[in-house]
């Protein structure tokens, strides 16, 4: 007997160009190798209709995100009320089929009646109140800041009312602890789903060390900043500050330092070489929730990590970096790592790790159990 699944994507999951669509993109054939008919449902603001999605769906459907104006609401965070669809909610009734939402962004209809007994399993990316509240710590817009202080309160009341209602899975222990905490009954760790990475052979030295995000996010841009102001500037070993949309003033900071580089908007090809020719990939976070993608892409792909505690606490990929823990210890691993080579003995101790967490037939193997168990 075929099974059917409906899944509710927050954005439309192709091209895969950013971090936020790894996981919704890669879970897609993974599925359709198991034989799970999937019901695709998109929010598109920007990013059109994809044809490629059709090579893995029964049908996808697209639905258009609310403006602001039209999605404000006193019970619902913006993420969530943005998503609200009556077509979509229509189409859902049409069968019994289990439902998975990709992330609390896509869970307006567990607060539907209709759906009271449907089988519904939310995609826990981060914890999206934690997550906004440190989105407003690292913003200086007074404008932005005041909306992601209120989005962070909205969520913190929106996340412990759905917490019991539905079965979560997060991407992290860490995130699923939370949400025990905040009532969740069943909740179940589910690692990312990547593309078929496997640990590449590099050893021996590299030629500079690389810090590499989405520069116009604000996190981001505070950890470039920090790494370009406190750490990097009395080291002189070559280092480049690699992404997306870098600021004005990144720009400035960057600029008339002799052993800086930056390189904005690199394509995908471009930012895979420059993780396997770095001998240091430099990744702090100042957000504990989720697991960051670009640090499994350097385990997997580049030499050395340095992280802080922050960017790896409940991952389950604390073995396979090494942590620092201030401005201080951050100079001391850079300086010591810098000029010893990197040994093969850390391949096999990522092979170990990495290779078994992010295998994609198992990862669907396990959601197919816990949906239909």
């Amino acid at each position: 007997m075929s099974r059917h699944l409906h899944i509710i994507c927050l954005n439309v999951p192709y091209p895969v160009d950013y971090g936020g669509v790894f996981d919704l993109y890669y879970k897609l054939p993974a599925l359709q190798e198991q034989d799970i008919k999937i019901h695709l449902h998109c929010f598109e603001y920007g990013r059109g209709e994809q044809p490629e999605l059709n090579k893995y769906c029964e049908e996808v459907h697209y639905y258009r995100r609310k403006k602001w104006f039209s999605a404000l609401s006193l019970k619902y965070p913006y993420i969530v009320s943005s998503r609200s669809s009556k077509a979509l909610r229509k189409r859902l009734l049409e069968d019994d089929y289990p439902i998975l939402m990709e992330g609390v962004h896509c869970t307006f209809l567990l607060n539907d009646a209709s759906f009271k007994n449907r089988k519904c399993f939310v995609r826990l990316h981060n914890v999206e109140f934690i997550y906004y509240q440190h989105l407003f710590e690292s913003t200086t817009s007074v404008f932005k800041k005041a909306y992601l202080k209120w989005e962070s309160k909205m969520l913190e009341k929106y996340e412990k009312r759905i917490a019991p209602i539905a079965t979560f899975l997060p991407v992290t222990e860490k995130d699923g602890d939370v949400y025990r905490k905040l009532g969740c009954k069943a909740c179940t760790f589910l690692p990312l789903f990547l593309p078929q990475w496997r640990v590449n052979n590099i050893e021996g030295k590299g030629t500079f060390c690389l810090y590499h995000g989405d520069l116009s996010v604000a996190e981001n841009e505070k950890a470039a900043t920090w790494l370009l102001e406190r750490v990097l500037v009395h080291l002189n070993i070559p280092f480049v500050i690699a992404g997306k949309d870098p600021s004005e003033r990144l720009k400035e900071l960057v600029h008339g330092k002799n052993n800086v580089c930056l390189i904005a908007n690199p394509g995908q090809t471009e930012m895979q070489d420059l993780i396997a020719k770095a001998h240091v990939n430099i990744l702090p976070s100042y957000n504990a929730t989720g697991v960051k993608l670009k640090l499994i892409n350097a385990l997997f792909n580049g030499r050395y990590c340095i992280v802080n505690e922050a960017s790896v606490l409940g991952s389950g990929l604390e073995a396979a970096c090494n942590i620092a823990s201030n401005e201080t210890a951050f100079k001391s691993t850079i300086k010591s790592l810098y000029n010893t080579p990197f040994p093969p003995e850390q391949l096999e101790i990522r092979r170990q790790l990495l290779d078994k967490l992010f295998n994609n037939t198992l990862n669907a193997v396990r959601l197919i159990e816990i949906i239909w168990k």
